[in-house]
């Protein structure tokens, strides 16, 4: 997906460690920042369930000691992309009835039928090692007007873990493709 030309990008972004305490964090975070973004409850669920389904697939799937999450509105797009920092021996995947019967399995196929489009990406030379799983979620665009101003403050993480961190950032610019 490449920059949105001419709109406004609102962009919050936060690292967390990757262990299952996380996942709820996440969430919450995501939904709080919707809100003051004004994009609406059933926006704010959908996306704090995509959040949370990949976040979980970080956490679980890769050797990762944290995760970064990133939101980009703009457009009338929600752009919802989750960084780790290992590989697991196949990239994020669908399976399919057969392979979904038991407690686990059915996160990607809940991000595939909520968004537009999802994928991943092996993350390149200099910037480490993991891959970066991304969804984009359409909504409704607001009257500028109508737009929220107003920030959140900074987030904490869940649990403890070394360089956890939270940085929201509301700038102008382009959703990264």
């Amino acid at each position: 997906m490449g920059p949105i030309q001419g709109a406004r990008v609102r962009r919050f972004g936060f690292a967390l460690p990757a262990c299952p305490e996380s996942v709820g964090h996440a969430r919450h975070l995501t939904a709080d920042r919707l809100t003051a973004w004004g994009l609406g409850e059933d926006v704010g669920d959908t996306a704090a369930l995509v959040v949370s389904e990949l976040v979980t697939n970080a956490v679980i799937h890769t050797g990762s000691d944290r995760v970064r999450c990133e939101l980009a509105d703009g457009d009338g797009r929600l752009r919802i992309s989750v960084r780790d920092e290992g590989i697991g021996p196949q990239g994020p995947r669908l399976r399919r009835s057969a392979e979904t019967e038991g407690e686990h399995g059915r996160g990607l196929l809940l991000v595939d039928a909520l968004c537009d489009t999802w994928g991943s990406q092996e993350n390149g030379p200099g910037s480490g090692s993991g891959r970066t799983v991304w969804a984009v979620l359409p909504h409704a665009v607001l009257p500028h007007s109508e737009l929220p101003q107003a920030g959140l403050p900074h987030a904490e993480p869940p649990c403890p873990g070394p360089g956890a961190s939270s940085c929201p950032s509301d700038v102008p610019g382009s959703v990264p493709g």
